[in-house]
């Protein structure tokens, strides 16, 4: 029960309460909504703004949606929100147009180094970095104008490519420390009693990145253990301590006199002045005013200790100057800037198109001594030469062609024999070509509208690839006029039929086109032939015969009534009035046989005529016969005789001579003038610019064997038309472009005397004239001489004498000791003027540009004194023998006293002949560089600038290789190498060898058609010549006999030969047995075999020709009817089975009773019947396509458009071939398609275009130097044709010609003048060397003049420096720069280039002196081909629990470097002064991470608080002396076990051997195994600790289980609450609310 109320009471009080909370929230939010309600908060939201849209340029307009919503999303009225506030909805723009697309582009930097990304809420970098740092890096993007690369909007690049990201994520490696080197050992102290110090420095090796620290001070000093000197000994040294120069000055004016007086004179022409004087002189005709004055500097003896002591302690001879003249520094003085000049831009690229214009200033005086050089005499900006109204836009460039030209079978079959004659009527796959330009399009204005300019232009400025310039084609094949057999002569007729008087008449023969030709002059053959015959007709009676009607009885004489119709020749049935002309047949005689009567037969047929035409030696007859069917009776009528059984008849008793109507071709389509004057009112089929004209051809009447008759002998009825209308051809004329500008001429001034420059210009054809039209002109290419080009201006530098040598005055001079006479070095001055090429004054810059460098002004000068030994001038050289190996020398000698001087007769010290070798024109050379490709063709000729070539290129054959030479003088120096060789190269002969194509013969003629009836196969083949090599095309698959054959079908007519049968004999009676000579009886008939075709009429050839299968009978049964017996006729033909055979209907065939019997006896059958059985009496046929042929081309050519056949013959249901007519008679539905158009891929060699002209050197001068020339695929291989080659350019070395550069010397140490320290200068030297430009290239010293002028940026060959004085605090010299090292990442780089450091250290030589220095220097500069270098700790081996950690970097360098800690330290020995040695303990660890850092000290962690237990060295817990160490699985010590039987003992036991606690108690023996340990030995769990988890699960799951069924019951049985009225509850704050 207490159990059920502890469960119940919390689930009442979270039902009262919760509803409460429910209720609260509830009304905290209705009134939150009607405080928002209250509010009515809108605002304005706006969309993306769209397209620009509209007029290109800045006409453009792009809006976006603007719409108002309440603070919940929901969108409403415009009315609710701020009108005030609303946004902008429109907005103006610049609409980019797709033609500008070619204007603008993205430019984009390259990444910045990566940055890191502050943390949110911290700094850079904050938290610990492990391997890397989340970063940014960034890049500028940009849209500019192509044309002068100015910014403009990124939305118009953005209209054509989305904008490239300026930003991405990157990885900074972790902050690393400055790294620095060990220290360097300690420097010596100075020997004596005086305080100094000593130092050691150590070097900057890796500068702080990434946020890491800086580096610490690169300086250590400390005080020399030294005893003190004792009071007033201090031992010093002293040095003589050289202050910097001053400012030069002019001398006082009072001094001027005195100067001059001290100023000898040494020029002897009173016109000449020196530049000091040239007061008042115009700007522009002086160079510069030079002013000499003077200059003074301090000297001071200082010492060791710092401290300044008197001059007499440093006194040397000779004392020190402390005076120089000097030239007063003057600026550059320039003249006021021209005028701008016109806007460099002449068309518009849109109107964010600037373009640029300059001006540019003169020198009105160069700048003297050290004064302000000159500024940049010349500035561009940008400019916008107006409106865009006023500039045509900027042109754009596009490809174009010219019509292709004549297709050539002749350029594809050169390709594979060149040599091959004159090709004559080719046909077939073959090439065509046309020309590609490049032309300018420009745009109309306000139009935008593209109007091209068809002038060709330089095709660099064209895009893309260019069009191709050749292209495979096909020319057709020609084929003859196929017509048909003659026809048999038909009847003689009338001319004409509706006008048939007289009686001369022709009989006609006709034949039929099958193949109308193509491609040939000559058209068919004639298609008619005629033969005059008399007596025409033109219409007559078809009789049809009725039965016999005898006069009297059944038997007799009587009449058989015929039908005739009137027919025409055609067999077309006409009105009977037509033959009016002709008797009528009625009725003709007749008789049917008595019973006794003998019984003939009908006539048979007329046998075919035996010749086709009459001549005198043979004439045309044919035959027919009858034969005795029953002999007659006693009494009856008799048989006829033999020879009344047989009639013979003339046939084809025309002549043989037959004539025909041939026609010449036709004329060209010409104009004439009546069809002139149709074509002004007729349209011709939409051709009236054309207009049609006619075309005639003369007729002849032609006789088969004599040639031409007279016309009247051919009827005039089929008369060929001699005129017929024709298309007039349109006229084409010859179109070409307008000549190309003319190339540029050079801008840049030419030398006076400089070679006539030329300039050329071409048009190119683009159309071919035809037809009549204008032809082409014969100048294509025209070249003139270039004028107008400007010759560059002459102008030279006037030097004017050397003024006399000035010197510092008297009064400066007389106050330094030991320099009262006025002599020593002194400066000297020279006007120096511009004169033109007339000798005119020019100003000073035109003189500066056109005539190098400006003459010095000032030169030091000497004025000897006293004691100066003085010499006449040199004398000039004396002359060169021509032997190298000659000197030339020249003297001077002593003047005045100097001659009675000893020490002026020291010729080594003051020298009075100069000896020198002689130049020497001795020449050697020597190859440089590799040979050359094997050049074609080209050799060191270039072709003429200009020319436009077309020639295909050579591939093979004889040519030369190259290698260039570099000359040297005898002393070894490179020389031009022309004085070695005229072109520079070693030449050498070289061959490529050609490719042979495998070469087959001609193909065989045609073999017969294997079938002589349908369709069969014909075969030719061609055989093997020459076998392909180096390259060429491959053979096609050969067999044995190394042929190759091509069969294709064929199809002969089967009814050619056939059986020809003669009339049967008579009916041969066996005699012996019948004495009555009639009954059964044989006949036979001749059977032979003869040849149908036209010519040959009834020819008879070999039985083997016909088909054995079908020869007729030639023997068979007869019947002689015997008197008196019942006669009946022969056997008809069956009557025709149906199409389809069915075996139930029967085919019959009949005969008739021509005699009646006497006796009773009856007449045989008059009917027979059979079924129509499949392939017995009855077939059924259709037609059979063969399989389709190979493509057949015509009989010129090798590849191209062809056709291809299938044979179509008919099959009869057994298997058998027969003639087509069988299925023509049947009307079959025939198959549609016996021939398509097919293709035999050509196959083509690659074409290549002729070779570039050489490009100029890749160097200047120098070896290494390339010239390349290229050339261009013209026509791509295609089939089995040779590819194109890999190499389309060839390279060649260049001659060596010799640099010439300025080379600078070292800085020489810092030298003081007269002094020991102080400020002194650095020099170094500057010297013209010439080189080959190598690597390894040894220079060797030239004239100066070859270097021309001297470098700007380096002719600083003088800077001051100091030397440090005893006792002064300087800086060391920059140590060596460091390895180069890459920023890498495990490993890995992460940048591309790496840094170097080095680093200068101060040094402290006093101690006084310490407080004041500082100032220690790093620099860092980028590098290529650095190392990754990884940093690690390095420790020692432990020593008492403590051991060295130092950093070392992966190169064995130890980067780890220790200074003092922060104390003032007092030595004992400083008596008089008094320092404090500033020391800061700092550890610098360099690339090592602190986080990582190896323990210094060994501590247990943690510690070893188990009784028994210490901290070992090896930094873990083990036990004392005698007890052993039990270990937990984790290796951690678990207790101290003691040892049995060794308490007595010292011995120290050390093991973990044990497992188990010792038997050491009885209560333990009792409780063995029963301790509570989860982990077995091996650091599993144990078995229980598995079931007690799972129990534990268990008894949870039960109690939830259970108070879920509690609270369940509890609340069934709980009453329904009462009605409970509303409750208003106000919150008064309280926490348990």
């Amino acid at each position: 029960m207490l159990l059920q109320q502890n469960w119940v009471s919390p689930h009442w009080a979270w039902q009262s309460l919760g509803k409460s909370f429910l209720l609260f929230v509830f009304l905290m939010l209705q009134t939150a909504d009607l405080e928002a309600r209250r509010g009515h908060q809108f605002v304005w939201k706006t969309g993306h703004w769209g397209r620009c849209v509209g007029d290109c340029g800045l006409g453009g307009i792009r809006s976006r949606a603007v719409w108002c919503t309440h603070a919940e999303g929901w969108t409403t009225y415009h009315a609710n929100c701020h009108q005030k506030d609303k946004p902008e909805n429109q907005r103006r723009c610049f609409r980019v147009c797709d033609w500008h697309l070619e204007l603008f582009e993205w430019e984009v930097s390259g990444w910045e180094r990566c940055g890191l990304v502050p943390v949110a809420g911290g700094e850079v970098g904050a938290g610990a970095c492990v391997t890397a740092q989340h970063g940014l890096q960034r890049r500028s993007v940009r849209c500019l104008q192509k044309l002068n690369r100015t910014v403009v909007a990124d939305e118009i690049c953005e209209y054509f490519t989305p904008q490239p990201p300026a930003e991405q994520a990157c990885l900074v490696p972790c902050p690393r420390d400055c790294v620095v080197s060990e220290f360097s050992v300690w420097s010596q102290c100075s020997t004596g009693c005086a305080k100094s110090l000593q130092h050691r420095t150590r070097a900057v090796i890796a500068p702080p990145l990434y946020g890491g620290a800086p580096c610490p001070n690169l300086t250590e000093s400390r005080a020399c253990g030294v005893p003190a000197c004792p009071l007033g000994e201090e031992e010093h040294t002293y040095s003589l301590r050289v202050g910097p120069w001053g400012k030069c000055r002019l001398p006082h004016p009072k001094h001027v006199d005195l100067a001059g007086r001290t100023m000898p004179g040494f020029s002897s022409d009173s016109r000449e002045r020196s530049a000091s004087g040239l007061q008042g002189s115009k700007p522009h005709q002086r160079a510069g005013e030079v002013e000499i004055g003077y200059q003074t500097r301090q000297v001071r003896c200082v010492r060791s200790d710092g401290k300044n002591a008197a001059l007499s302690q440093c006194v040397q001879d000779p004392v020190p100057l402390t005076f120089k003249s000097c030239v007063i520094a003057k600026d550059c003085e320039t003249s006021e800037w021209s005028s701008w000049s016109a806007c460099s831009q002449t068309c518009g690229w849109g109107d964010l198109a600037p373009g640029f214009r300059s001006r540019r200033r003169g020198v009105w005086s160069v700048a003297v001594g050290a004064g302000k050089r000159c500024p940049e005499l010349e500035e561009r900006e940008a400019c916008s030469a107006g409106g865009k109204e006023l500039l045509q836009p900027c042109p754009r460039f596009a490809w174009r062609t010219s019509e292709w030209k004549a297709c050539q079978v002749s350029l594809l079959l050169d390709q594979q024999d060149p040599h091959r004659h004159k090709h004559i009527g080719l046909c077939g796959g073959g090439i065509q070509t046309r020309e590609v330009y490049c032309v300018q399009i420009t745009i109309e204005i306000g139009k935008h509208r593209l109007k091209e300019v068809t002038r060709p232009v330089d095709g660099k400025l064209c895009l893309g690839p260019a069009p191709s310039a050749s292209q495979l084609c096909n020319l057709p094949c020609p084929s003859e006029c196929v017509v048909s057999a003659w026809s048999l002569w038909g009847p003689c007729l009338h001319e004409n039929c509706q006008d048939h008087h007289g009686r001369r008449g022709f009989r006609m023969r006709q034949r039929q086109v099958i193949v109308e030709p193509v491609g040939t002059l000559a058209g068919c053959p004639h298609l008619i032939e005629s033969i005059p015959c008399e007596d025409p007709v033109c219409y007559e009676w078809i009789v049809s015969e009725g039965i016999c009607v005898t006069d009297h009885g059944k038997c007799g004489p009587g009449n058989r009534m015929l039908k005739a119709v009137c027919k025409n020749k055609k067999g077309e049935e006409v009105p009977h009035h037509l033959c009016s002309d002709l008797p009528r047949p009625e009725v003709v005689a007749c008789e049917v046989p008595c019973a006794t009567d003998c019984v003939i037969s009908e006539w048979s047929p007329w046998s075919s005529c035996s010749h086709s035409c009459s001549s005198k030696n043979a004439e045309g007859s044919q035959s027919r016969t009858r034969s005795i069917l029953a002999l007659p009776a006693e009494g009856g009528k008799a048989c006829p005789p033999d020879r009344a059984l047989q009639e013979h008849r003339a046939c084809n008793d025309h002549p043989c001579v037959h004539f025909f109507w041939e026609a010449s071709p036709w004329s060209s389509c010409s104009e004439d003038a009546l069809v002139t004057a149709l074509n002004a009112t007729v349209n011709w089929s939409g051709e009236a610019t054309c207009g049609v004209g006619i075309q005639t051809r003369k007729v002849f009447c032609m006789r088969s064997s004599s040639g031409q008759v007279t016309p009247k002998r051919c009827p005039e009825s089929i008369r060929p038309e001699t005129v017929r209308p024709c298309l007039l051809l349109c006229k084409k004329d010859c179109l070409v472009t307008p000549f190309s500008e003319w190339t540029r001429c050079p801008t840049a001034c030419q030398p006076g005397n400089a070679t006539a420059v030329k300039q050329s210009r071409y048009r190119i054809i683009i159309q071919d004239a035809a037809n009549g039209g204008q032809a082409c002109p014969d100048t294509l290419y025209e070249e003139r001489e270039c004028e107008d080009i400007p010759v560059c201006p002459v102008y030279r530098w006037k030097t004017h004498r050397w003024s006399h040598c000035v010197l510092v005055p008297d009064s400066v001079r007389q106050t330094a000791p030991g320099h009262s006479e006025a002599c020593g070095r002194g400066l000297q001055s020279r006007a120096v003027t511009c004169l033109s090429e007339y000798d005119d004054s020019a100003n000073v810059s035109d003189c500066m540009q056109w005539a190098g460098a400006m003459p010095s002004l000032v030169q030091e000068c000497h004025v000897p004194c006293k004691d100066d030994c003085t010499f006449t001038p040199w004398s000039k050289f004396t002359a060169c023998s021509f032997d190298c190996e000659s000197t030339r020398s020249r003297r001077r000698s002593l003047t005045g006293r100097s001659r009675k001087r000893d020490k002026c007769q020291n010729t080594e010290v003051y020298p009075q002949v100069e000896t020198e070798l002689c130049p020497c024109e001795v020449f050697t050379s020597q190859p440089h560089g590799n040979w050359s490709d094997c050049i074609i063709g080209g050799g060191t000729l270039e072709p003429q600038l200009g020319t436009r070539s077309h020639r295909d290129a050579k591939e093979c054959g004889e040519g030369v290789r190259l290698r260039a030479i570099a000359c040297y003088d005898k002393t070894g120096r490179l020389v031009e190498p022309s004085r070695c060789s005229s072109s520079g190269y070693i030449e050498e002969s070289c061959t490529v060898p050609c490719p042979f194509d495998c070469k087959l013969s001609d193909w065989s003629s045609w073999s017969p058609c294997s079938s002589s009836c349908g369709p069969g196969v014909k075969v030719r083949s061609k055989w093997l010549k020459e076998k392909p090599y180096n390259g060429g095309r491959p053979c096609p698959k050969l067999d044995l006999k190394n042929q190759v054959h091509e069969a294709v079908p064929c199809y002969t007519e089967c009814n050619q030969y056939s059986w020809v049968v003669e009339p049967w004999s008579p009916c041969k009676i066996n005699s012996e047995q019948n004495s009555l000579h009639c009954g059964e009886g044989i006949q036979t008939r001749k059977v032979r075999c003869v040849r149908a075709a036209e010519g040959h009429g009834g020819e008879t050839v070999p039985n083997a020709l016909c088909n054995r299968a079908e020869i007729p009978d030639t023997t068979q049964k007869c019947s002689l009817y015997c008197p008196s017996e019942c006669a009946v006729s022969d056997w008809g033909e069956w009557s025709k089975c149906p199409q389809v055979c069915d075996p139930n209907i029967m085919q019959t065939r009949t005969r008739q009773v021509l005699r009646s019997s006497l006796n009773a006896k009856p007449c045989p059958e008059d009917t027979q019947m059979k079924p129509c059985i499949l392939n017995q009496n009855c077939f059924q046929y259709q037609y059979n396509l063969t399989g389709w042929s190979g493509c057949q081309l015509g009989a010129n050519a090798t590849c191209g458009h062809g056709e291809r056949r299938r044979l179509l013959s008919c099959r009869r249901s057994d298997g058998a071939t027969v003639s087509t007519q069988l299925c023509q008679r049947l009307r079959l539905e025939k198959p549609v398609q016996t021939s398509s158009r097919c293709v035999v891929g050509c196959a083509v060699d690659c074409r290549l275009s002729a070779w570039s002209a050489w490009s100029q050197c890749s160097h200047t001068c120098g070896a290494g130097g390339q010239m390349v020339r290229g050339r261009s695929v013209v026509l791509r291989a295609a089939g089995e044709g040779r590819p194109c080659p890999q190499q389309l350019t060839q390279h060649r070395s260049c001659p060596v010609k010799p640099c010439y550069s300025w080379l600078l010397g070292p800085w020489s140490p810092c030298r003081v003048q007269g002094g020991q320290c102080g400020d002194g200068l650095q020099v170094r030297n500057l010297t013209c060397v010439v080189h080959d430009a190598s690597v390894s290239a040894t220079s060797k010293p030239v004239e100066n003049a070859l270097c021309g002028e001297l470098p700007s940026k380096e002719n600083v060959l003088h800077l001051p420096c100091s030397v440090p004085c005893p006792g002064d605090c300087h800086l060391t010299e920059w140590s060596e720069w460091s390895s180069c090292e890459l920023t890498c990442i495990d490993g890995r780089s992460f940048e591309t280039t790496g840094r170097q450091s080095r680093s200068r250290a101060f040094i402290v030589q006093s101690p006084e002196n310490q407080e004041s220095c500082s100032g220690q220097e790093m620099e860092t500069r980028p590098c290529s081909g650095g190392k990754c270098y990884d940093y690690l700790w390095k420790t020692s081996l432990w020593r008492d629990n403590v051991r060295t950690v130092w950093c070392q970097r992966s190169d064995g360098i130890n980067v780890t470097g220790i200074s003092d800690r922060s104390h003032c330290e007092i030595p004992a020995v400083a008596v008089t002064y008094k320092f404090c040695l500033r020391r800061v303990k700092r550890e610098i660890h360099g690339g090592c991470a602190l986080r990582t850092k190896p323990a210094e000290v060994r501590h247990c962690n943690p510690a070893c608080r188990k009784p028994f237990s210490y901290c070992t060295q090896r930094g873990v817990c083990g036990c004392e002396r005698g007890y052993t160490e039990i270990m937990r699985s984790n290796g951690f010590l678990d207790y101290c076990m003691k040892v049995p039987g060794l308490e007595d003992k010292k011995a120290d036991v050390k093991t973990i051997a044990g497992k188990n606690k010792p038997v050491n108690s009885k209560m333990h023996d009792i409780f063995k195994g029963w301790s509570i340990q989860p982990f077995n030995p091996d650091g599993k769990l144990k078995m229980w600790v598995y079931g007690v988890s799972a129990g534990g699960f268990l008894v949870i799951v039960f109690l939830i289980f259970t108070s879920y069924l509690l609270c369940k019951k509890t609340k069934q049985h709980q009453s329904p609450p009462p009605q409970q009225k509303p409750l208003t509850l106000a919150y008064d704050g309280d926490v348990d609310m």
